[in-house]
C-alpha cells in the first residue's frame, strides 16, 4: 500500500471537515470535543449518548449540524407516558376508503435527538433499539429501511434520576461513544452571552450533503491501520476482561465484566474517525488513546468494591491506557 498517496487523498477528500466546523463554530462556542465525536460518530455510522447538565447546548449542536448538512432532525422528549408508536408511527384507518395507512413517526429522519433517553420505558427503548441496530422500523407487518446517514444522539442528565428507566446494557453498548460534557470555560461563556445578546442569530448554510458523508464513510475504511496498533487497540481491550494478564492486579477485584468485541470494533473505527477528522491517512497511537474512553466507559462494569472506594470506570481506563505500552 502506498501510505503517501493515500495520506494525500485523505487529505484532500477529507477538505469538508474544517468547513463542516467553521459552519458550526458561527452558532456553537467551544465545546470541541463534543462537536469532534458527533462527526465521528458520524463518520463511523455509530450513535452517540452525551451526558451533561442541561444548557450546554446539546440540542443546540446536533440541530447545527443537521443545518449544515441538508438533512433532517427530529427531537424527541422521552417521557414515562411515552409509547412506541410515538416514535416509530402507527395505523390510522381511513374512512373514506375503508382501509389502514400509515403514518411514520419522527424516527424517520437523518438525526434524531432522544433527549432524556433514561426517562421512556422498556417497550419505548426496544422499538428504538431496532431504529438503532437494525437501521429499519417495523410498522405493523411492514417494514421500513431508515434513509442514511441515520444517527441517534442520546442525551442523559446525571443529576437528576427520581423517575427515569437504567437502560438496559444491551442497549448502552450499541451507542459507539459515551461523551461527557463540561461547562464552558470563562472565556467561551463570556462569547455564549455576546452571541445570545445579539438580535440576528447567526444563519447556517447547509456546506456538505449526506452523499459526502456516505463517501466519507468509504473513505474512512481505507484508512491504513498498522498490525502494531490492531495488537495495541487489542491489549487495552483484554486488559478490561483479564487484568492480571497485563500486570494490573488491582484491577481485578473492582471489574464486574470487561468491554464486549463490539468495544474492540468501535475503537478501530473510531480511530480511523479520528484520523480521517485530523486528516491523515493512517492511524497513530494517540488517535487510539484520545478516542479510548469514549469507546470504553460505558462498556466496563465496575464491582460493588470498586464503587465504595469511589472508582469509576473511567478511572480503571485510565490505569490501562497508563500501563499498556504504546507502540
Amino acid at each position: 500500500m502506498d501510505i503517501t498517496a493515500l495520506n494525500e487523498k485523505i487529505r484532500r477528500e477529507s477538505e469538508f471537515i474544517d468547513i463542516l466546523f467553521t459552519e458550526i463554530g458561527k452558532v456553537i462556542v467551544g465545546q470541541k470535543q463534543m462537536l469532534e465525536r458527533l462527526v465521528i460518530g458520524m463518520l463511523g455510522n455509530g450513535h452517540v449518548l452525551l451526558e451533561g447538565v442541561p444548557g450546554l447546548a446539546k440540542t443546540l449542536a446536533i440541530k447545527t449540524l443537521a443545518a449544515s448538512m441538508k438533512s433532517k432532525f427530529q427531537r424527541i422528549q422521552f417521557t414515562p407516558d411515552l409509547l412506541p408508536a410515538d416514535l416509530i408511527g402507527t395505523l390510522i384507518y381511513n374512512q373514506k376508503e375503508s382501509n389502514f395507512t400509515i403514518k411514520k413517526g419522527p424516527l424517520f429522519a437523518n438525526f434524531i435527538l432522544a433527549d432524556e433517553i433514561n426517562r421512556a420505558p422498556a417497550k419505548v427503548q426496544s422499538a428504538l433499539l431496532e431504529a438503532m441496530q437494525e437501521r429499519q422500523v417495523t410498522i405493523s407487518d411492514t417494514t421500513f429501511r431508515l434513509e442514511e446517514p441515520f444517527l441517534v444522539l442520546a442525551t442523559q442528565n446525571p443529576i437528576e434520576q427520581e423517575g427515569t428507566y437504567p437502560l438496559p446494557e444491551a442497549q448502552v453498548d450499541r451507542f459507539m461513544l459515551k461523551v461527557k460534557i463540561t461547562y464552558p470555560t470563562r472565556d467561551e461563556e463570556l462569547k455564549i452571552m455576546k452571541l445570545n445578546s445579539a438580535l440576528d442569530a447567526p444563519k447556517i448554510n447547509a456546506v456538505i450533503s449526506p452523499e459526502d458523508i456516505l463517501k466519507a464513510r468509504k473513505l474512512v475504511g481505507e484508512i491504513y491501520v498498522d498490525e502494531k496498533i490492531e495488537k495495541y487497540i487489542l491489549d487495552i481491550v483484554f486488559a478490561t476482561r483479564s487484568p492480571k494478564d497485563y500486570g494490573l492486579d488491582e484491577l481485578t477485584d473492582l471489574i464486574s465484566y470487561g468491554a464486549s468485541p463490539r468495544a474492540s470494533i468501535n475503537l478501530a473505527l473510531g480511530a480511523r474517525a479520528m484520523a480521517f477528522v485530523r486528516r491523515r491517512g493512517y492511524v497513530i497511537p494517540e488517535d487510539v488513546r484520545s478516542i479510548c474512553m469514549d469507546i470504553l466507559r460505558h462498556r466496563i462494569a465496575v464491582t460493588y468494591e470498586a464503587e465504595a472506594e469511589d472508582i469509576t470506570s473511567e478511572t480503571i481506563i485510565s490505569k490501562i491506557l497508563n500501563k499498556i505500552e504504546v507502540p
